[in-house]
């Protein structure tokens, strides 16, 4: 309930493939996250593409340590400060407006989420997250089109363990100039992923 009350996502940027996670979508993939041991009081997580920072703040409030949410809109980022006074975790959670790129580094993370872009308005979107998480070094989970293929491939091929655990229905109300249905819906995986040993 409490991810749910939050300032919404503005979702006003169309190449940036803005969409609402909601609050009940949110807790249900933190809760598989703490399921498998990756989110507990010990956890340090950065969420790449947070939006309002649904996912960080849920994080933060099944215990991590510290959050940072990173994200490159100014109107998401500041729908996430507002989420974060309104939630109380100020002391835990960081917002940080900035892009995800090849100059962000989140090494110091134990546990990397993200939702990010999945290329359907801009080819290869989701490239610089992924890259991301690769030189985390950090256990990863990722939502991402259930009809993607590149998943396991981009991961295996430096050495990660990639499970795909879960698929949902995501809502997607009509954002853009470009939807033609008022509310509609799209099949959703997600995928754990875990660096080689060292």
């Amino acid at each position: 309930m409490t991810l749910s009350s939050l300032p919404e996502h503005p979702c006003g940027i169309v190449e940036l493939e803005q969409y609402v996670t909601s609050g009940d979508m949110a807790a249900a993939w933190l809760g598989q996250i703490a399921a498998f041991g990756d989110l507990d009081s010990d956890s340090v997580v950065a969420d790449l593409g947070a939006g309002n920072g649904v996912l960080g703040i849920g994080a933060a409030l099944l215990g991590a340590t510290s959050v940072v949410l990173i994200e490159c809109d100014e109107a998401a980022c500041a729908a996430a400060f507002e989420a974060v006074e309104q939630v109380d975790v100020g002391e835990v959670v960081e917002v940080m407006c900035r892009s995800v790129d090849e100059n962000l580094d989140v090494a110091g993370a134990s546990l990397v989420i993200s939702n990010p872009p999945w290329g359907a308005q801009s080819a290869r979107a989701d490239r610089p997250f992924l890259e991301a998480m690769l030189r985390s070094g950090a256990i990863c989970h990722l939502m991402h089109s259930a009809a993607a293929t590149h998943i396991q491939s981009f991961f295996e091929e430096s050495g990660w363990a990639v499970e795909r655990y879960w698929e949902a229905d995501f809502a997607l109300p009509a954002a853009y100039a470009h939807h033609s249905r008022r509310q509609g819906r799209t099949r959703v995986a997600f995928w754990r992923l875990t660096p080689p040993a060292e």
